[in-house]
């Protein structure tokens, strides 16, 4: 082969990673793959410049680890700045009121919040909250609320 004809063939190789990067990102819109298409693209230039294989794939890498590193959490901060929380993740910070006492190392207890029911324990295994309390939703593991009072 000719050296431009490999030269090509890398660049037309790192321009198809690029465009399906690309399609992933907008198909997902999860910023899961930009950084890595800024990567192929930087692997585009080197492609085109001449350098061989391996340094591309050096600079992808680089390009797409640095930008990576340095760019997700500004750019996550912004993303899910107005990110409405959805389903039970609400509930974690809210307060309920125990409809049956909540004895965690029996395994009992409900609380009402927002007129649904469910069920809860604590964190501390060997505490017990009475029925009629205010308590604090901490976390959800599984199907119970973790709550404290």
């Amino acid at each position: 082969m000719v050296w431009e004809e490999v030269v090509h063939m890398y660049t037309l190789g790192w321009l198809i990673l690029f465009v399906l990067l690309l399609i992933v990102e907008i198909l997902t819109m999860g910023l899961t793959t930009i950084w890595f298409a800024a990567g192929a693209l930087v692997a585009i230039l080197a492609s085109v410049i001449g350098f061989s294989l391996p340094v591309q794939v050096i600079v992808f890498l680089i390009v797409s680890v640095v930008t990576l590193i340095l760019t997700r959490p500004l750019v996550m901060k912004y993303f899910n700045k107005d990110r409405l929380r959805t389903n039970a993740d609400r509930l974690i910070g809210q307060q309920a009121v125990v409809l049956e006492e909540i004895d965690t190392l029996r395994a009992k207890g409900r609380v009402e919040i927002n007129g649904q029911e469910w069920s809860a324990k604590t964190s501390d295994p060997d505490m017990v909250i009475p029925e009629g309390r205010t308590v604090l939703v901490e976390a959800i593991q599984g199907v119970k609320l973790v709550v404290k009072e």
